[in-house]
């Protein structure tokens, strides 16, 4: 393998593995603010001991994210140097806007979150809380806006330099207000919004199984449905209004999506399928018409094809046909689970359903593939682009590095991945098994020590 698709492969690699853990965060920061709220409403001790139970959980995974989150930075430098000297004017700006408004707000009232429950007011450590989900979700902001840029950049100019050209910033909030950033913001964050929620009913589902805590579960489980359902339901409508916006700026990847080699009116759309790349052709289940009416909102318009598209500007169709209709697979998991969870929940009868909480305690697993499903669907959908139409991913790579060096460092970095991996799941499993117990004084119930 060449350089290039040894980089593409570690940059992949670091990426998904450090993706695990940010969408958790900052589904995590969500329902934090909401089992505190509830706390404070309700005065209950079961609600106190919740959010405690989940601040714990939420510091490893945020120290995970940390420890995975600073390699990427050197990756631009190592791998991928020529693709930084172009975008660096524009990633600049961003990534220092994270810094200041996201890392040091999440990272600033961490503290007082994880240790001043005895030590400041109720209120302010309700405060706390919010400013350190806000932190999570404002670092997703800033970060999105470099990656949506990619995807369709705005509000910049091509300069020449002395290395050659460069992307510099000629509107900053037209730069940031890319076409495609707030659809992709809201697509993420509802994503994130699941990730956690599904945590929660995953845990809640697994102390009911266990005879466990069962006050504390049964409340668990209720608030992560009453929120999978909406962020399921709204994550229906930013889907489709991202897949239109794909259709308008990025035609070939929403041809990829769906197997479209050729234009044609009343484009259908596949349920599931596979692509054979050599005939150009798609096997799959059909709804006629389906994707013409999703579009363009009538049943004859035709979709573009890649017949409409440059041949060496199409990107890996059969691998970007299967990762779409995994994401979309998992996002009907989802919707049928947290119905039925409901629908149990309702009977008052979610308790005794022990096959029904074993599909509710795996059912964790689904918004990440999703996360990783839909993430390889817009990166490879738009290849061979690195920033669309402007810089081809072959352009991007360091021409400082050999193919040697870049083999030796994915399996390096996949061993020290490993390691932390189990590292975190060790700890994980442990903290979920000991579960929430009377807290020592530093975590005592805020409002009977005021009392």
């Amino acid at each position: 393998m060449d350089v290039l698709l040894l980089s593409r492969i570690q940059f992949a690699l670091n990426i998904a593995f450090h993706y695990l853990f940010p969408p958790i965060s900052i589904g995590l920061g969500l329902m934090l603010v909401l089992m505190e709220g509830v706390y404070l409403k309700t005065r209950k001790e079961k609600y106190h001991q919740m959010t405690v139970f989940w601040t714990k959980i939420f510091a490893l995974v945020f120290a995970m994210g940390v420890a995975t989150g600073l390699v990427q930075a050197f990756a631009f430098g190592t791998n991928w140097a020529r693709y930084s000297r172009f975008v660096g004017d524009v990633f600049g700006s961003a990534l220092a806007a994270e810094g200041i408004f996201a890392f040091f707000l999440e990272s600033g009232f961490l503290g007082v979150m994880l240790f001043g429950w005895n030590r400041v007011s109720a209120k302010l450590h309700y405060l706390s809380t919010i400013c350190v989900s806000l932190g999570a979700h404002f670092s997703a902001v800033w970060i999105l806006v470099a990656v949506s840029w990619m995807q369709t950049p705005a509000g910049f100019a091509i300069q020449e330099g002395p290395t050659g050209p460069r992307a510099v910033v000629t509107n900053f909030w037209e730069m940031v207000f890319n076409p495609s950033f707030l659809d992709r913001l809201f697509h993420t964050l509802i994503g994130c919004w699941l990730t956690g929620a599904f945590f929660v009913l995953s845990v809640g589902a697994y102390y009911l199984l266990k005879g466990r805590h069962l006050p504390m579960a049964r409340s668990m489980v209720r608030l992560a449905l009453f929120v999978a359902v909406i962020t399921l339901l709204l994550q229906l409508i930013s889907g489709d209004s991202s897949s239109r916006l794909v259709a308008k700026y990025q035609p070939s990847k929403l041809a990829a999506c769906e197997g479209l080699y050729h234009t044609r009116p009343s484009t259908p759309i596949s349920v599931i399928g596979w692509v054979d790349a050599e005939k150009e052709e798609v096997h799959s289940i059909k709804i006629p018409c389906a994707l013409s009416l999703l579009t363009y909102r009538d049943t004859t318009t035709p979709v573009a094809g890649l017949d409409q598209v440059p041949r060496d500007e199409w990107p890996n169709v059969p691998v970007v046909f299967q990762a779409f209709h995994i994401m979309v697979l998992c996002w009907g998991l989802m919707f049928l689970i947290a119905l039925g969870g409901l629908f149990f929940w309702w009977r008052n009868t979610l308790d005794s359903k022990r096959f029904f909480l074993w599909i509710l305690v795996f059912s964790v697993l689904l918004p990440h593939i999703a996360q990783q499903a839909g993430w390889f669907t817009a990166e490879l959908g738009r290849q061979p682009w690195i920033v669309w139409k402007i810089l081809k991913t072959s352009q991007g790579v360091s021409s400082s590095i050999r193919a040697s060096q870049v083999h030796g460092s994915i399996w390096m970095f996949s061993m020290i991945y490993l390691l932390l991996f189990s590292l975190f799941i060790f700890l994980l499993d442990r903290k979920i098994k000991h579960g929430p117990t009377p807290e020592m004084e530093e975590y005592r119930n805020p409002l009977e020590i005021s009392r």
